[in-house]
């Protein structure tokens, strides 16, 4: 039996490198010649470069990674900044679950000793979208298989460039803190 693709949906940051010099026109031919097709390609921001994709593959990773694989192809020196949906508010999570605002911040509220903490504090609290997913479909919350796999591939891209700049000895030294 083959292996059935799914269509996922999902976005990717790019910060471009600074000596590109590259015109909107030359990225949109590069990123259209290296395969990036299934992508509406935002250049608002100045030195950056937003995709949102709509990509089939076996899995939400394989997507993701062919993604970037892709963008990498065609500039070799833009940074990845961001996989997403990953990094989510309040309202975000309650659009993505088909949920207004307010049912969401009560369920956040009414849980306070379940619900995943944020991954930032202050104003405005960040959460990582894949936890949250894994709470409410435990809930019985009906959540999309797809979407829930794109976040849990796009945290894991995120969480592991940033690994990248770690220094071991240390996240060893905070883990064994951590699980005390």
């Amino acid at each position: 039996m083959k292996d059935i693709e799914v269509e996922y949906s999902f976005s990717l940051t790019f910060k471009l490198s600074a000596n590109a010099g590259m015109s909107d026109d030359d990225i949109m031919l590069l990123l259209g010649d290296a395969g990036c097709t299934d992508a509406l390609v935002g250049l608002g921001l100045p030195g950056y470069v937003g995709l949102d994709f709509d990509r089939e593959a076996r899995s939400a990773v394989a997507a993701i990674l062919s993604a970037i694989r892709d963008v990498k192809r065609a500039m070799p020196d833009a940074e990845l900044v961001e996989a997403g949906p990953d990094f989510v508010g309040l309202t975000d999570i309650a659009e993505l679950a088909g949920l207004t605002r307010q049912n969401m911040r009560k369920l956040y509220v009414t849980n306070p000793d379940v619900f995943p903490p944020p991954v930032h504090g202050g104003s405005t609290l960040i959460w990582h979208l894949s936890p949250v997913l894994e709470f409410m479909a435990a809930r019985d919350y009906e959540i999309d298989a797809a979407v829930s796999d794109v976040a849990y591939a796009a945290m894991h891209v995120n969480v592991s460039k940033e690994a990248i700049l770690l220094d071991q000895r240390l996240v060893d030294d905070v883990r064994r803190q951590l699980e005390r």
